[in-house]
């Protein structure tokens, strides 16, 4: 990439053949350089996809045909894939088999698929089939999942897992749209990030289009027993029969999201909003496929207390999925984006008390991260550096909370008024487009420093995005709520005594800030005493759970551990586990006891999940 230089000194910036391998330096010099696409010579605009799910043989067989641009009258285009067996490729529907070549094996980003074309091919057709172990694919059993009755399928395509289901273009910089024909078991129903049936066919065959163009990432289909519940006229619930009526209960203030995220930042452009609620086995808390969120069955606390991810995955439709990060390195600008507003949701609909709480614990979260990483670690910087590393690395709280706070830093410097008209611009002029980080600066620089030069003072963007750490000017959050808990924990003295909050401390954000608050090595005698005062094992809320356990492993409180084992078999929730193996692993005798759960838990985890818990035991 090359550096740019303003003038307020930021710095910057068939017939199969085997190719060479790929080397680092290669990959290094490429527009995004985790994907072999080579889009300045030709280039997917929409893809005709047909799939066939076989639950037998964990595979799924289908034909991709995509609509391209030969931008520059190249001889070839080039697709990623990764464990995908590939079975014939034709041009512009011809029966003919067309020249193409799969270039080594690469770990991380698979493999190239080079296929030969004219200056005058429109289309491409590949048929393929996916592996068993496909990446993106989890494939679960009726036993896991609520009903027990029928099987599961669901796909997880960010952040460069699409390439596993679907040979594609897998770069974020990279958008297309797509219809899509999926035949699956008659009794299941299939879901994807596209318009979506409410009711079951009859023959098990579905047809979906997305017409707005979307990167790969955003790719998604679930199938499974799965029945539907309206919210209002645009939003509803999906979820398995005996899941949905408490999805719906817990979900009931989706379209009053919607209401005030256009109040905030304008029209909402995807037409529906509907969210899946999943098997527990998902990896994350919620991933924002375009018109069909997919969510984690931990925020149903009972309680709508977890309700805040819904907020961040409805704001990804405007920071994510209409403006993209061009690539995995500028991942900032989509999480970034998405936590500041999914805050400013939370606030309108909630008050300012409750968003204060979410950004207090936040940043806690973000110090607690860059002690971790070390403060000169690379990896602490805002533009992030993931060459020749899965991208996936980038998911830590640096892309979302110091993101978040690079923002309120800007917004207290300009304005709120001034900063909201500049965030609705930006998105209205990007919209269903890709940027760059070094886009950015530029559009902030071009339309609201350069109004007001004192600003970039005040802002510092330089050291928010090019320096590790957290800059001075950080904005330190505060909580009047917060502050009652830390005075009454301060004159505890010897012992807990948990009564003089109880009684009013009601909130999920309150709980979790007192485990939070708490030090790391209590007695036995006062976990208890807190465990009978608060019941956090029998909580609903996983979230309180997770932390609770974390604070039961550093203070060896034992009573818990029979809870953390069942807990740790039934969520697969990535960010609700991994803090748990990291305290496990810290000693011999609790590194052996997390590999006897694991053992255990592991088939109920998604890649995405037991990839991070493989590399932290050492089995990977």
């Amino acid at each position: 990439m090359k550096k740019l230089f303003l003038f307020f000194c930021i710095g910057f910036f068939a017939c199969q053949s085997e190719k060479k391998d790929i080397t680092n330096v290669e990959i290094g010099e490429r527009t995004d350089p985790h994907s072999f696409s080579e889009p300045e010579k030709a280039v997917v605009k929409h893809l005709d996809l047909e799939l066939a799910v076989d639950f037998s043989s964990h595979i799924i067989s289908g034909r991709a045909t995509w609509d391209i641009q030969n931008v520059s009258e190249a001889d070839s285009i080039v697709f990623d894939t990764h464990q995908l067996k590939i079975d014939k490729v034709t041009l512009d529907g011809s029966a003919d088999s067309a020249e193409y070549t799969l270039g080594q094996e690469h770990k991380i980003l698979g493999r190239a698929l080079t296929i030969k074309i004219t200056p005058d091919t429109k289309k491409v057709s590949i048929w393929y089939k996916t592996a068993e172990d496909a990446a993106a694919l989890q494939w679960l059993n009726a036993s896991q999942t609520a009903g027990k009755k029928h099987p599961y399928l669901f796909t997880q395509s960010q952040a460069i897992l699409a390439r596993t289901w679907v040979p594609c273009q897998d770069s974020p910089g990279i958008r297309f749209s797509y219809k899509a024909k999926v035949t699956v078991p008659k009794e299941l129903m299939a879901l994807m990030s596209a318009v979506n049936p409410q009711k079951r066919s009859d023959d098990g065959i579905y047809t979906f289009e997305q017409n707005k163009p979307i990167p790969s990432y955003l790719m998604a289909l679930a199938v499974g027993d799965i029945d539907f519940k309206e919210i209002d006229a645009r939003t509803g619930i999906y979820a398995e029969p005996g899941v949905l009526k408490k999805a719906a209960w817990e979900f009931a203030d989706v379209g009053k999201m919607v209401a005030a995220a256009e109040k905030i930042y304008g029209p909402y452009q995807w037409g529906r909003y509907d969210v899946l609620v999943l098997p527990p086995s998902f990896p994350f808390g919620g991933m924002e496929n375009p018109m069909l969120t997919f969510a984690t069955p931990t925020v149903l606390a009972g309680d709508r207390s977890l309700v805040n991810l819904i907020a961040h995955e409805l704001a990804h439709s405007w920071s994510g999925n209409l403006v993209t990060n061009a690539t995995w390195n500028d991942f900032w600008l989509n999480e970034g984006f998405t936590t500041y507003f999914e805050r400013r949701i939370i606030e309108e609909l909630y008050g300012r008390e409750v968003a204060e709480m979410q950004e207090v614990i936040g940043f806690n979260l973000l110090k607690a991260t860059v002690a971790e990483l070390g403060a000169k670690n690379d990896d602490t910087k805002l533009k992030g550096s993931f060459e020749n590393r899965d991208p996936d690395d980038g998911v830590t709280d640096i892309a979302y909370e110091k993101g978040f706070s690079f923002l309120r830093v800007i917004e207290k410097a300009a304005g709120r008024n001034v900063f909201d008209a500049f965030v609705s611009e930006y998105f209205k002029s990007h919209q269903f487009q890709s940027i760059s980080t070094e886009d950015f600066v530029l559009y902030l620089q071009k339309n609201l420093i350069a109004k007001d030069v004192k600003i970039s003072d005040k802002v510092m963007v330089s050291k928010w995005i090019y320096d590790p750490g957290i800059p001075s000017n950080a904005i330190i959050p505060v909580s009047m709520k917060f502050k009652e808990i830390d005075s009454v924990i301060k004159s505890w003295g010897g012992s807990v005594k948990p009564s003089r909050l109880s009684a009013r401390m009601k909130s999920t954000n309150e709980r979790l800030y007192l485990i939070s608050a708490l030090p790391d090595s209590l007695s036995t005698q006062d976990l208890s005493v807190l465990h009978r005062e608060y019941g956090f094992t029998r909580s609903g809320n996983t979230e309180i759970q997770c932390a609770w356990y974390t604070l039961a492993l550093k203070s060896n409180y034992e009573k818990a551990y029979p809870e953390i084992e069942k807990y740790l078999i039934n969520v697969g929730r990535r960010k609700l586990v991994l803090p748990l193996y990291k305290e496990m692993v810290k000693t011999e005798k609790g590194k052996k006891w997390a590999r006897e759960v694991y053992l255990k838990a592991r088939p109920n985890y998604h890649s995405v999940t037991f990839n991070t818990i493989d590399e932290l035991l050492g089995d990977k």
